[in-house]
């Protein structure tokens, strides 16, 4: 019985790495769709009320936060501009191949903004735990779909050889 569940298991585990070879297309429909959902919770910080922003900024030790309209209104549009990428992504990983030229510029465009991020950020003077954290997560997304992106199009031309 125990060995008949983990040869099971084992199964699973070999074919869903083969999974992954034979369908990079999927893993990087999931991976987009991921990161849109997740993104989505921006639009939770676009709504929420302006004392959550004090109170958050407090909380994890950063300088305090301005309470401008100006100060909330960068945040908030920000968080907008955050949460409508998110459905963008939704929406590219539901049709990777309408939009398959698009998701190789995405990345390279995530990989710069991840580098971007960074350098805005040690000009900013924000905590390097933080600033590291958020460029290099926008950099190893980038690379990740820029990977996938690629095993795709490999597969995409390889198939196409061998169809002819």
């Amino acid at each position: 019985m125990f060995s008949d569940d983990l040869a099971e298991k084992q199964l699973k585990v070999i074919q869903n790495r083969q999974m992954t070879a034979k369908y990079p297309e999927s893993w990087l429909a999931w991976f987009l769709w991921l990161v849109g959902v997740f993104t989505q919770l921006a639009f939770v910080a676009a709504l929420m009320p302006a004392s959550w922003f004090v109170i958050i900024t407090d909380e994890i030790g950063l300088d305090a936060f301005p309470e401008t309209p100006l100060a909330f209104y960068l945040a908030r549009h920000l968080s907008l501009m955050y949460g409508f990428v998110g459905i963008a992504l939704i929406v590219i990983s539901y049709q990777l191949s309408r939009y398959r030229d698009l998701i190789g510029y995405l990345a390279y465009g995530v990989i710069v903004f991840g580098i971007l991020q960074g350098i805005i950020d040690l000009q900013s003077g924000m905590p390097l735990i933080w600033t590291l954290g958020e460029s290099i997560s926008s950099v190893i997304g980038g690379l990740m779909i820029l990977w996938l992106h690629k095993k795709c199009r490999l597969r995409s031309t390889s198939s196409t050889v061998t169809s002819t």
